[in-house]
């Protein structure tokens, strides 16, 4: 077990353990376990460890094939799996534009509001008069029920079939570079192309997220499929290590939301 844990961070061990716990619990029970809605970093920790497993399937749906978060379907390998296997489900509210400025933030700091997990919400779309969240069926009503009102705008949330689903009009901007280590100081230096003492104070500061969680360590390392967040900087993700050059530096791509 410790050889594998040496592959990922301490903080992602009991996310590992619980993977290995579904894993079991499809080997020996034969009963199909269905996640919470993951982050990239997450899905990329349960591809690694389930892997091409011969007596498992598993398959991802986060209502859209460019969704960021998804939930993950483990199954025995005899088994077919569907999208309504699943449970995902689209909510749709309209508000009125012209008297409130609703964004991403603000949508999801009242769902919080009403204290369920983070891993029960899916993607959240907000155009300029139109908000679609993707929830956990098993909270869907919950939801619609307690999730009235955003800012000044009243809301009426509906359930929508999924051909409702409008596509994300977040746009990512790819760009490879170089970076002395993978450090996420130097990285925050290379995506938003500042001081390293500045990424580094922004650090310290507690305005740099990790995975949406707040690191406070320069010298925390970044791996793949990393989503950091830089408050009133948006948000980039640390999409592939390709290896070393010959000065000894780490080639990397990285994405940031435009």
């Amino acid at each position: 077990m410790m050889e594998l844990y040496q592959h990922f961070r301490k903080e992602e061990q009991p996310f590992i353990d619980q993977v290995l716990q579904w894993r079991d619990n499809v080997l020996t029970k034969f009963t199909p376990q269905l996640t919470d809605f993951l982050n990239p970093r997450e899905q990329l920790i349960f591809q690694s460890l389930i892997g091409n497993h011969d007596e498992l399937q598993w398959g991802v749906y986060g209502g859209a094939e460019q969704a960021e978060r998804k939930r993950v379907y483990l199954a025995p390998f005899y088994e077919e799996i569907h999208n309504s296997d699943f449970h995902v489900t689209l909510l749709e509210a309209t508000y009125p534009s012209k008297f409130v400025t609703l964004e991403h933030r603000d949508v999801l700091g009242a769902f919080m509001s009403l204290g369920i997990k983070r891993g029960k919400l899916g993607d959240l779309i907000v155009t300029n008069n139109r908000i679609q969240i993707l929830v956990a069926s098993e909270i869907a009503s919950y939801v619609i029920m307690n999730l009235t009102g955003i800012k000044q705008a009243g809301i009426q949330l509906e359930e929508k079939d999924m051909t409702a689903l409008l596509s994300s009009e977040e746009e990512w901007e790819e760009s490879s570079g170089t970076v002395s280590s993978l450090r996420l100081d130097a990285i925050l230096k290379e995506m938003y192309q500042i001081s390293r003492q500045k990424a580094s104070d922004y650090i310290q500061k507690g305005y740099v997220k990790v995975n949406f969680r707040m690191v406070e360590d320069p010298a925390f390392t970044l791996q793949e499929k990393d989503i950091i967040s830089l408050r009133s900087k948006g948000r980039s993700q640390l999409q592939t290590i390709e290896g070393k050059t010959k000065k000894d530096k780490w080639r990397i791509i990285t994405a940031k939301l435009k």
